[in-house]
C-alpha cells in the first residue's frame, strides 16, 4: 500500500503526475466540466450569502473536493445509491440532481429538493437516488444497508458511501467496514480525507494517519491516493464500482484533499488560526480543477476559448438557478404527521406507534436459548 499523508502531500510541493491516458479525453473534459460548474457554483452561493442574508440554512461548501463527486458523476448509474455527509453539493449534483432544486432548497422554498424543509446538510433527491445527512458517520452505516438490499435481491446495484475522515472517529464506520467486508457487499467507501474536523486535525484525534491501513485489517480492498488528482480518482473509482456490481465485494479509497473555505461558509474561520496560510495555499496550488486543465491544456484538449464558453455557459445556468429559487414561494405549513411518516411504509409506521403496555404479559414464560 502506498504511504500517503498530509504531510507528505505538503512536502511534494506542486503535483506533477496527473496523465491523461490514451482514450481518456472525452472522460478529461467531462470531468472538468463537472468540476468547474461545482467550483462556481459554490462560489456563487458564497457570494449571495451574505449580505442578502435569504437562504435559510448553514451551508457546507466544497471549494477545493471537486475531483471525488466529479468521478462519481461519471461513474454511477440512475439506479445506483449514493449517501453523503453534510458537504453535500458535489454529490447532489453527481447524481444528476437538477441545480435550480438545490438553489431553492437553500432557500427553504417549495420548489427546493425537499420542499425547502432539509436545507442543505441533509438535501435529498429521492428520484434519482441521492441521500445527504448531518449525521456524521450516517453514510457508511445507510449504504451498507442498501448494499445488503442490492445482494438479497441479486440486484446490479451499488451503494456508494461519501464522509469525511472525521466519520472514522466513529464506531458505527468500523461496524459498516466490519459488515460489508463480510459479506462482500456490493458498497463504495469513499472517504475525502480533508484533515479538519472543524478546527482540529486528524493527529489530534487519532494516533496515526493510516486509516487505510486499518480499513484493511477487516479483510477490505483499501487504497489511499491524491484526491486532486481526479484522473486517478476516476480511475480507482471505476475499478471499486465495477468490483462491487460484478459481486467482488466493498473497496475502501481515502481520497486525500482539502477545504479552501471554512468549515461552514460563506465567512472565513480561519482566525482561529487552526491551520496556516502557507498550508492553505499550498494546496490552492493544487487545486484540482488547475491541475486537470493544465494537463488538458498541454494535450491540446482546453484552449481558452473553449473554457471561455464553458465559463459563459455556467454563468446563465447559475443565473437562472438564482431567479428560480427566490422567485419560488415559501412552504406552505403542512400537517406535521404526513410530513414525519410515509403512507409506502405501513408496517415500520405502525411499529413507531406507542404500545399500550396494558397488553404485556408480565407472566410469560422467559425462554432462554442454549447456549447462552
Amino acid at each position: 500500500m502506498r504511504t500517503i499523508t498530509h504531510q507528505s502531500i505538503l512536502a511534494g510541493g506542486r503535483y506533477g503526475e496527473l496523465s491523461i491516458d490514451d482514450g481518456e479525453a472525452q472522460i478529461a473534459q467531462s470531468l472538468y466540466r463537472f468540476m468547474l460548474r461545482l467550483r462556481m457554483c459554490e462560489e456563487a452561493l458564497s457570494r449571495e450569502y451574505h449580505p442578502a442574508d435569504e437562504m435559510r440554512c448553514p451551508v457546507h461548501f466544497c471549494i477545493g473536493q471537486e475531483a471525488v463527486p466529479a468521478a462519481l458523476s461519471a461513474l454511477l448509474t440512475r439506479d445506483d445509491y449514493l449517501f453523503s455527509h453534510h458537504r453535500s453539493h458535489g454529490y447532489y449534483l453527481a447524481k444528476g440532481a437538477p441545480l435550480p432544486a438545490m438553489f431553492a432548497e437553500l432557500y427553504g422554498k417549495e420548489t427546493g429538493a425537499n420542499a425547502g424543509r432539509a436545507g442543505s446538510q441533509d438535501i435529498s433527491y429521492p428520484s434519482a437516488n441521492f441521500h445527504s445527512g448531518a449525521i456524521l458517520a450516517g453514510a457508511t452505516a445507510i449504504a451498507v444497508g442498501a448494499a445488503l438490499g442490492f445482494q438479497l435481491r441479486n440486484e446490479r446495484r451499488v451503494a456508494v458511501a461519501g464522509f469525511g475522515e472525521s466519520a472514522t472517529d466513529e464506531g458505527v464506520f468500523w461496524e459498516s467496514v466490519s459488515y460489508a467486508a463480510l459479506r462482500k457487499l456490493p458498497v463504495v467507501f469513499v472517504c475525502e480525507n480533508n484533515n479538519y474536523s472543524v478546527f482540529s486535525p486528524q493527529l489530534k484525534r487519532q494516533a496515526r494517519d493510516n486509516i487505510s491501513e486499518r480499513v484493511a485489517t477487516f479483510g477490505m480492498k483499501s487504497l489511499p491516493l491524491f484526491g486532486n488528482d481526479v484522473m486517478l480518482v476516476y480511475r480507482a473509482l471505476r475499478s471499486a464500482i465495477a468490483d462491487a456490481r460484478d459481486g467482488r465485494g466493498p473497496t475502501f479509497v481515502e481520497a486525500y484533499t482539502y477545504r479552501w473555505s471554512g468549515h461552514y461558509g460563506p465567512a472565513s474561520d480561519d482566525l482561529v488560526r487552526y491551520r496556516s496560510v502557507e498550508e492553505l495555499e499550498a494546496w490552492k496550488d493544487n487545486c484540482p480543477i488547475g491541475l486537470l486543465g493544465a494537463a488538458m491544456s498541454a494535450r491540446n484538449l482546453l484552449s481558452d476559448e473553449q473554457k471561455a464558453a464553458l465559463i459563459k455557459e455556467i454563468d446563465v445556468e447559475i443565473a437562472e438557478a438564482f431567479q428560480f429559487a427566490k422567485s419560488s414561494p415559501f412552504p406552505r405549513a403542512g400537517d406535521w404527521g404526513t410530513m414525519n411518516f410515509s403512507d409506502s411504509s405501513p408496517v415500520a409506521d405502525a411499529l413507531l406507534t406507542v404500545v399500550d403496555v396494558r397488553t404485556f404479559d408480565a407472566e410469560q414464560a422467559i425462554v432462554q436459548a442454549k447456549g447462552y
